[in-house]
């Protein structure tokens, strides 16, 4: 699969550590997507567009509507102190957190997600002691996945007492952190899948750089085409003799 270009005139976010992806969202910063002058349409299509870049741009639309779950997981939590919840929208793509190219990019295990899957594909990742090269592979809540060191950017030889040694790679300590629903150990470049991402009180568990709003809009936008394409099966489906009925 041809990685898609970190262009500066498409401004589009992708899962990587490069310095481009880094400029693209310090020029971002927290400005919303344009909606004046735009129709609903055009808003919802454009939020698409940005949040599809950046979870999952390697998935094709279909390969995505897959894995698309329309009802969300709501939360029945009361009114207290703490930071609004917010809204279930921010899990619109939680089902691709599953996938094991997504953890080995989670995990900080690969500088981009394109690189996570070469290092699938070319045997370095096992899941509960056994090799797996197919990256769209779901993991289970608790699977252990582990990664070849040598496949690792920032680990490389000379070996040492301790092991590998440690060379970081240029612009990745921004993107440097580990989700909760992940257990990752570094001494053994391995990673425990915990379970489902969740939302929590006044943020979400999966690392976005948008906002939820822009989730919401996204979100809208994909239910609406299941609904339409649901329909457009239904009407095929109705047998000629209904068309015809005298009553």
């Amino acid at each position: 699969m041809r990685k898609p270009k970190d262009s500066f005139s498409r401004g589009l976010i992708r899962m990587s550590w490069s310095k481009k992806n880094l400029f693209i969202i310090h020029q971002r910063g927290d400005r919303l997507p344009r909606s004046q002058n735009r129709t609903l349409f055009q808003q919802k299509w454009q939020a698409k567009k940005d949040t599809r870049a950046y979870h999952g741009a390697q998935l094709n639309e279909q390969q995505f509507r897959r894995l698309f779950e329309p009802k969300l997981p709501t939360s029945n939590i009361k009114d207290q102190k703490e930071e609004k919840h917010p809204s279930v929208s921010v899990l619109t793509y939680a089902s691709l957190e599953r996938r094991l190219d997504f953890i080995v990019f989670r995990s900080c295990f690969a500088s981009s997600i394109w690189a996570a899957r070469q290092i699938i594909i070319h045997g370095k990742v096992n899941v509960n002691g056994k090799k797996v090269s197919v990256p769209s592979h779901l993991a289970k809540d608790g699977d252990i996945i582990s990664i070849n060191p040598l496949a690792v950017p920032y680990l490389t030889e000379p070996m040492t007492p301790k092991g590998l040694t440690f060379k970081p790679i240029p612009y990745m300590q921004p993107f440097l952190f580990i989700p909760e629903y992940l257990e990752v150990n570094f001494n053994t470049c391995s990673t425990v899948f915990l379970r489902n991402p969740i939302s929590r009180p006044g943020r979400s568990e999966i690392p976005s750089p948008f906002p939820p709003g822009i989730h919401s809009l996204a979100h809208e936008y994909y239910v609406e085409r299941i609904k339409k394409k649901k329909g457009k099966r239904t009407r095929r489906l109705v047998p000629v003799e209904e068309n015809f009925r005298i009553d």
